[in-house]
C-alpha cells in the first residue's frame, strides 16, 4: 500500500496513461504512403488527445493519488498540461494543414465528411474551454457557470475527437479509444453521481454562522447522522450550501476549526464573490454538504518539526487558525512564530482569539498593516525580505513554515526564504485561486 501512495508510482501510471496511444501505434503496422511529416502528424494528434483523456482525472479528487502532490498542486498542473494538450492538437492540425491539405477536404461542415468536421469541431471547443479557464476572471464569467460549461464541452470535445480518429481510420485501434472513452465516462460517472450520491447520504447541518471582522462568516457544521470525517489540521474541503451535491454547486474552503474537536467542521469565509456573499444568509438548521478532507497543507505532516512559522494574509489565516487551534488543544509546546499581514486593523481576521491562544501556545504574533491605525508600533506595510530577516530566529533553517495569502506576499515571502537557505522542502503554501 505504500508503494501505491508514492509520487513515483502516480507520476509513471500518469505517463503510461499518456504515452499508450504512442506505444500502441509503434506496434501496430503502418499504413502504406505515410509520409515522415504524415506519421509526426499523428503522434502529434495522438499525444495531444491522450493528454486530454487524461485531464478529467487529474481533477477527479481521488484522495490517494493527490496525496503525494497536494491537490492544489494537482490543479495547476492540470492546467499546464490542457495548455500542453491543446498545443500538440493544434500542431496536429497545422502540420497536416501545411503538408497534406488535400486531407482535410473542403472547410464548410456541409460538404465536408463528418468525421473531419468533427475533428475541427473538437479543436475548436477545445480552444473555448483553454481559453475561457484561463481568463475566466477577466472574462467575468461566474465560478458556477464555468464548471458546468467547462464539463460539458470537454466531454463533447473529447467524443468528438474520438469519433474524427475512429472516422480517419489511419492508425486507428479500435479498442484503444473505446477504452479511453469508457475510462471519460467512468470518471463523469464517479464524479458527477457516485461521490455527490455518497454525500447526499452523509449530510451536515449547519448550527451557527457567526460574523468575523475582515467581512468574513464562519460557518459551523455538524453530521446528521453519521460519524463525521476526520481531519488533519489545515485540510480543506468542498463544501456546498443550499442545493443538491449533484448540482455544481460546491466550493473548496479551508477547515477552520480544530481536528482535537472533531467531528464538528467550521469554515471562515471571506465575501470575495457571487457565492461567498450569501454565506451570511445561511440559517441554522439548513443542510450542508461536505466532500473532504483534502490537502497536505499541515503541521501534523511534520511530527518532529522543532517548531513552526506561519505567513498569512487576509482570510489566508483560516487553515493557519485550524492548526494553531488544534495545537492549543493538544498542549503543543514547540515555539510558534505567526506573521499576519492585513490591510487594516479593523479586518484581522480571529484578532481578539489570536491574542487569547498566546497564553496556551508558545506564540509569537506579529501584525502586519498596510494602513496602520494613528499611533500604531507595529510593523506596517507589507511582508518584505527584509521583515521576515528581523522577526525569524537564529534556527531558521531548523523550522517549517506555512505560507497561505495573496500570491505576491506567498511569492515575495518564499524567495525571502531561499535567499535566507531555508530548505525548499521546508517551505509549503497553498496555491488555491479558483472561487
Amino acid at each position: 500500500m505504500k508503494d501505491i501512495a508514492s509520487p513515483v508510482f502516480w507520476i509513471l501510471l500518469y505517463l503510461a496513461l499518456v504515452a499508450a496511444p504512442l506505444l500502441v501505434l509503434l506496434a501496430g503496422p503502418t499504413p502504406p504512403g505515410a509520409g515522415r511529416w504524415w506519421d509526426f502528424s499523428m503522434a502529434l494528434g495522438f499525444a495531444g488527445i491522450a493528454v486530454m483523456g487524461v485531464q478529467f482525472a487529474l481533477t477527479a479528487r481521488f484522495r490517494r493519488a493527490s496525496a503525494p502532490f497536494g491537490i492544489d498542486i494537482i490543479y495547476y498542473f492540470h492546467r499546464y498540461m490542457a495548455v500542453i494538450g491543446f498545443g500538440l492538437l493544434a500542431a496536429h492540425y497545422a502540420v497536416v494543414r501545411g503538408a497534406y491539405p488535400a486531407a482535410l477536404g473542403p472547410l464548410n461542415p456541409v460538404q465536408a465528411s463528418g468525421y473531419m468536421s468533427a475533428g475541427r469541431t473538437a479543436l475548436v471547443l477545445f480552444g473555448f474551454v483553454l481559453v475561457t479557464s484561463l481568463w475566466r476572471k477577466p472574462l467575468r464569467i461566474g465560478y458556477d457557470r464555468w464548471r458546468v460549461w467547462h464539463v460539458l464541452l470537454t466531454t463533447a470535445a473529447f467524443l468528438l475527437a474520438v469519433a474524427h480518429i475512429e472516422g480517419v481510420g489511419y492508425y486507428a485501434r479500435g479498442w484503444l479509444w473505446t477504452g479511453y472513452t469508457l475510462f471519460w465516462v467512468f470518471l463523469v460517472v464517479y464524479v458527477r453521481l457516485l461521490r455527490p450520491w455518497r454525500m447526499l447520504n452523509e449530510p451536515y447541518r449547519v448550527v451557527g454562522v457567526r460574523p468575523e471582522r475582515g467581512q468574513a462568516w464562519t460557518v459551523t457544521l455538524d453530521p446528521d447522522g453519521h460519524p463525521g470525517l476526520r481531519f488533519a489540521p489545515g485540510q480543506f474541503a468542498w463544501l456546498t450550501l443550499r442545493g443538491s451535491p449533484f448540482r455544481f454547486g460546491e466550493h473548496p474552503f479551508s477547515i477552520s476549526s480544530s481536528a482535537a474537536r472533531s467531528p464538528r467542521l467550521e469554515f471562515t469565509i471571506k465575501e470575495l464573490g457571487d457565492f461567498t456573499r450569501t454565506i451570511k444568509d445561511i440559517r441554522p438548521g439548513e443542510t450542508a454538504y461536505v466532500d473532504g478532507p483534502y490537502g497536505v497543507f499541515s503541521v501534523d505532516r511534520y511530527p518532529r518539526a522543532p517548531g513552526f512559522v506561519f505567513v498569512s494574509g487576509g482570510v489566508g489565516i483560516a487553515p493557519v487558525m485550524g492548526m494553531l487551534r488544534t495545537l492549543a488543544d493538544r498542549r503543543d509546546a514547540r515555539p510558534l512564530l505567526l506573521v499576519c499581514a492585513n490591510a487594516r486593523w479593523e479586518d484581522v481576521i480571529y484578532r481578539e482569539e489570536l491574542e487569547s491562544l498566546r497564553p496556551r501556545l508558545d506564540l509569537t504574533l506579529i501584525h502586519v498593516l498596510q494602513e496602520p491605525p494613528p499611533g500604531w508600533a507595529g510593523e506596517h506595510g507589507f511582508v518584505t525580505g527584509a521583515l521576515l530577516q528581523r522577526v525569524l530566529p537564529a534556527n531558521r533553517a531548523e523550522l517549517e513554515y506555512f505560507l497561505c495569502g495573496p500570491r505576491p506576499m506567498s511569492e515575495t515571502a518564499q524567495q525571502a526564504l531561499h535567499a535566507m537557505r531555508v530548505p525548499l522542502a521546508r517551505v509549503h503554501f497553498e496555491l488555491f485561486d479558483m472561487v
